[in-house]
């Protein structure tokens, strides 16, 4: 059920914002390995803020605390993680086998460890790591569920034999019956009221 009737107008992603404690070796990994352009940095003090372009209009942008220690670590994509809880692992989208494998050699060249072409169905994939111990993936549509109409009772791409109540509502009635409310964080209504902004 939509709150209002006009449709959201999405157009990407703007940034993923990512946190590395080195910068430097995250411009080369990015930057000289991935090819995905530095295209605007920021800094105050407390932090630089670097930007990477991987489509037009979408980027993925990493933060470097000053004088910040981090409990960092590795987790390889689609394994649970305590301290991940909220983050499992990020895919850029090529648009073919042959980009892919083309990645997948770049990599190696780079001395890079990748693992070889994972077929999922509907999206081929391949999985290996940034510099931060940031799990990534390359992949590309097999059979592209973007940017058409959905058809729910598509098994290639709705094979769950057991979905969750919403995806059944939208199976069976094309809507959602309720959606589900969220609030901000406290550090962002402490920091609105330091601006004198205060929330209705």
């Amino acid at each position: 059920m939509a709150a209002t009737p006009d449709t959201v107008h999405w157009r990407g992603v703007h940034h993923l914002a990512l946190v590395t404690a080195d910068m430097d070796a995250t411009v080369r990994f990015w930057h000289g390995v991935l090819d995905a352009r530095l295209v605007t940095t920021l800094a105050i003090p407390a932090f630089k803020h670097y930007f990477f372009e991987v489509a037009p209009g979408n980027t993925v942008a990493f933060f470097e605390y000053t004088d910040q220690q981090l409990d960092s670590f590795a987790k390889p994509a689609g394994v649970p993680y305590a301290k991940a809880a909220q983050f499992d692992h990020l895919s850029l989208h090529l648009p073919d086998e042959d980009a892919l494998l083309r990645l997948r050699d770049r990599l190696k060249a780079h001395g890079c460890e990748v693992t070889d072409v994972i077929d999922h169905g509907f999206l081929r994939s391949i999985y290996f790591s940034d510099p931060n111990g940031i799990a990534l993936e390359a992949s590309w549509w097999t059979v592209d569920p973007t940017g058409r109409p959905v058809d729910y009772s598509d098994e290639r791409l709705f094979a769950d034999p057991d979905p969750v109540p919403a995806v059944r509502e939208l199976r069976e009635a094309g809507r959602l019956h309720h959606t589900v409310a969220t609030r901000l964080v406290d550090g962002i209504i402490e920091d609105l009221r330091r601006e004198g902004i205060t929330l209705e």
